[in-house]
């Protein structure tokens, strides 16, 4: 369809919209544009999109990797204006409409920044070092394979105290992620633990989750907050709430309430950053390494890129803080910026951007979840059931549909997974090497 440029606009009698991430809003962007008089290159350094909602459950062994994962190709073989390039973009370069990328320089006559977002350790190195962060299927891989090794570890473990390091979990962060794995450590103590580990006893496993703000799901209704918080602490999980994490050496993890745990095991779901490739001035990027962008997702300074997802600050008096990071708000900005993407190649004008709230949701585990959708707030098997729906319709092809549908099943009526298999051998010493050159 077209090839990459050395940095020259190529021959085509329509202007390349280059989008630059394969998430959830650069995926529906690609598709709303279906039909324009655009060519659309996508760029990602995945060849698959992620289902993000659910990578806690790779991390745990209730589901495969490849069953929350759909190759971006898959989703546009019908859609003759769509191409993809498995890419790295190292530099936007604004003055001639290029990318800098590891696959050569990539011309667009429209760029859209849908790159999500990534692990915040908020500047503290030695944290970032130790804790365990889940922003991908590899990072899910790895937590999977660090739980499960350590538990190995433990078996046949003769210091009582390293043992109990082995067997703490520590999640930090109490939105949905850290909830839902908080949740999910607390049904693998209870359900599984002393059936595949005979010699160890749940009453060794500890689960702590770590919150800064005074409630749990802070984004979500008093009553989520209370029946995550009331679910969470019948399953006997350890919660520190307006409490921030101090330190953490590997060994200790020192909190500011006063409080020191043992534990080899720190999962980080305390907040995220965006992901901005290099080329943008300082005074382009908000809190949160967000960009600045106008009603229509429009990067502030510029006429011809745009950025969606949680790549992007829409701040209005209304939103100080811009949207929430979570996927139905790159979805409906994807919608609307494929209509004024369209408007502006005709010369018309433009919509702004708004935002309807359809809800949110969050899972504690077996028979236990949290709903609010409007002004409807519903807890327990019911909100399980809604959230289940959800995200089975939500999964990118039919196949994945299935086989997540069938593997909940067989869980939910065997207790147990299949998954928990150390496929790749995590090795601490090389993550914290890698740490180190980013």
């Amino acid at each position: 369809m077209f090839t990459i440029s050395s940095g020259k606009q190529d021959h085509s009698s329509k202007p390349r919209v280059v989008i630059i991430g394969g998430g959830f809003g650069g995926l529906n962007l690609a598709k709303k544009l279906k039909n324009a008089p655009v060519d659309i290159l996508m760029l990602d350094k995945y060849n698959y999109h992620t289902f993000q909602p659910l990578l806690y459950q790779v991390a745990m062994g209730y589901l495969e990797a490849d069953s929350i994962g759909f190759p971006i190709r898959r989703n546009f073989i019908k859609q003759d204006n769509f191409s993809f390039n498995m890419a790295e973009v190292q530099k936007i370069n604004p003055e001639s409409n290029t990318l800098t990328t590891n696959i050569g320089t990539i011309y667009y006559d429209y760029l859209v920044i849908a790159t999500g977002s990534n692990t915040n350790f908020f500047g503290n190195k030695e944290i970032q070092h130790f804790a365990m962060p889940m922003k991908n299927i590899p990072e899910a891989l790895n937590i999977r394979s660090l739980i499960l090794q350590n538990l190995e570890s433990a078996l046949v473990e003769t210091d009582m105290r390293e043992k109990f390091a082995l067997m703490t979990f520590v999640v930090v962060g109490g939105g949905p992620t850290g909830v839902e794995l908080s949740g999910a450590l607390a049904e693998m103590r209870h359900l599984i633990l002393m059936k595949d580990y005979h010699g160890l006893s749940k009453y060794d496993m500890r689960v702590y989750l770590v919150e800064g703000k005074d409630r749990l799901l802070g984004t979500m209704s008093p009553q989520a907050s209370a029946k995550a918080k009331e679910f969470l602490i019948k399953d006997d999980v350890i919660i520190y709430n307006s409490a921030h994490v101090e330190s953490y050496d590997g060994f200790y993890l020192k909190i500011d309430n006063g409080k020191t745990i043992k534990t080899r095991n720190v999962l980080w779901a305390a907040g995220v950053k965006g992901v901005i490739p290099d080329g943008f001035p300082t005074d382009a990027i908000a809190k949160g390494n967000r960009l600045y962008v106008d009603e229509i997702n429009r990067v502030k300074g510029y006429e011809n890129i745009f950025a969606i997802g949680d790549v992007a600050a829409m701040i209005t008096d209304e939103l100080p803080n811009g949207h929430p990071g979570v996927a139905p708000v790159a979805i409906q900005q994807s919608k609307t910026l494929a209509k004024n993407l369209v408007h502006l190649i005709k010369g018309e004008a433009t919509k702004p951007f708004k935002y309807f709230d359809k809800g949110s949701l969050a899972t504690i585990g077996r028979n236990k979840a949290v709903a609010d959708l409007g002004k409807l707030h519903f807890q327990g098997f019911f909100a399980w059931l809604i959230w289940g729906f959800v995200h089975i319709m939500s999964l990118a092809g039919f196949a994945n549909k299935t086989i997540v549908f069938l593997r909940w099943a067989m869980n939910y009526f065997t207790k147990n997974s299949d998954n928990r298999l150390v496929v790749r051998y995590f090795n601490t010493e090389t993550r914290m090497a890698e740490v180190e050159t980013k």
